[in-house]
């Protein structure tokens, strides 16, 4: 399992875990990102918001909180 910051580029996963407080999962949830969801990362850049795409639609996410977050690397 991989953090969801260190997937590159055009890579693809599925989300195994959310970790963090009640607050953070309560809202990464509402968005759509649950275990079981497939990503596919669009942006990763150091220093700079990842930006990822699940469910038909595009999420940017700050570095901590995909730090939280486990993900299964799809072939």
């Amino acid at each position: 399992m991989k953090r969801l910051s260190e997937l590159t580029k055009n890579a693809s996963g599925i989300i195994a875990s959310i970790h963090g407080d009640t607050r953070f999962v309560s809202r990464i949830t509402s968005i759509g990102l649950t275990p079981g969801c497939r990503i596919s990362v669009i942006k990763n850049e150091k220093k700079r918001p990842l930006l990822i795409y699940s469910r038909d639609t595009m999420i940017a996410l700050n570095r901590r909180e995909c730090d939280w977050i486990e993900v299964q690397e799809a072939v």
